[in-house]
């Protein structure tokens, strides 16, 4: 394993107690070894040509011009808009759990949201955060600036998993208070009912909003790796349930398996971005799905 790989584990990051540095942190770990040019910005265009030079990417080299000239151009790009992103945090009693990693699915989506948030201020794209339980909470208006990072991280880092939630009717809220087409990034365990949570999405997409959900679940809630007879607990109601661990496993991961896969394929149908993410996850992996679903899109 690569000291990379190493510190990129969820329960390293966890360690480094300043947000704005665990996001520098998780950003550099993932950009570490990568050329920087498939991500500059969320949409590009072409610009010019410019003279290729020692230390540009040779993937950039325009061969078109090269056959005609004999001589060696890079296409160069620029920000076609500046695309307005939102951070969705789900802030349900649900997303306080953990089985044994040490960060629970909130303090994992937070960590993911800090370096998204990062990523765009660094691209000047401006970001806001809105949070929900039963309804929407908090609403931090998007700014490019930087000092933009230093509010949405303060916001983010105070986060607590409140309790019971309604993903569909706080997805509702949220199509209402956009104004303006923007990139809407959900971060959310999606532990309710899917089809009024799917058709909330489906609206913000028809409202003209990209849409990203992050479906973060933790490790145990993904691989079920309880054995014999176990007390689980309702993480929402707090109803207890006593079950043989051996016995359901397999209908449980079909279960889960199926609850992932229906998700996928709707958003993929809506043309909405779906990133399954578990909590044993390394960031780089998940920041992974996320950036090359946005530069396939363009």
């Amino acid at each position: 394993m690569s000291t990379a790989e190493k510190y990129l584990k969820p329960e390293v990051v966890n360690r480094i107690k300043r947000l704005d540095l665990r996001a520098q942190f998780i950003v550099r770990g993932f950009l570490h070894g990568l050329h920087a040019s498939p991500f500059h910005g969320f949409s590009v265009e072409f610009s010019e040509h410019r003279k290729y030079t020692p230390g540009d990417d040779p993937k950039d080299i325009d061969w078109l011009v090269y056959a005609k000239t004999d001589k060696y151009y890079v296409k160069k790009f620029e920000a076609e808009t500046n695309i307005t992103g939102y951070l969705v945090m789900d802030l349900s009693r649900s997303m306080g759990y953990t089985y044994r990693q040490e960060l629970t699915k909130l303090d994992y989506a937070i960590c993911l949201a800090a370096a998204l948030c990062y990523l765009m201020i660094h691209q000047q794209d401006p970001v806001g955060l809105l949070t929900f339980d039963r309804k929407i909470r908090n609403s931090l208006a998007p700014k490019a600036r930087r000092s933009q990072l230093g509010n949405v991280l303060s916001l983010l880092a105070n986060l607590k998993p409140q309790g019971e939630t309604d993903i569909a009717r706080s997805l509702v809220q949220v199509a209402a208070m956009l104004r303006h087409a923007s990139l809407v990034m959900i971060f959310s365990d999606l532990l309710a009912d899917p089809e009024p949570v799917l058709e909330a999405l489906y609206r913000l997409r028809h409202r003209g909003h990209d849409v990203i959900l992050f479906h973060v679940l933790d490790e145990a809630e993904e691989r079920f790796p309880y054995e014999g007879v176990v007390e689980l607990t309702e993480p929402e109601q707090g109803q207890k349930l006593v079950v043989d661990a051996d016995a359901v496993r397999a209908s449980y991961l079909e279960s889960i398996g199926r609850f992932r896969d229906d998700y996928r394929r709707s958003c993929f149908q809506a043309g909405i971005d779906y990133v399954a993410i578990d909590t044993s996850m390394q960031f780089d992996r998940a920041l992974t799905g996320y950036l090359a679903s946005r530069r396939n899109r363009f």
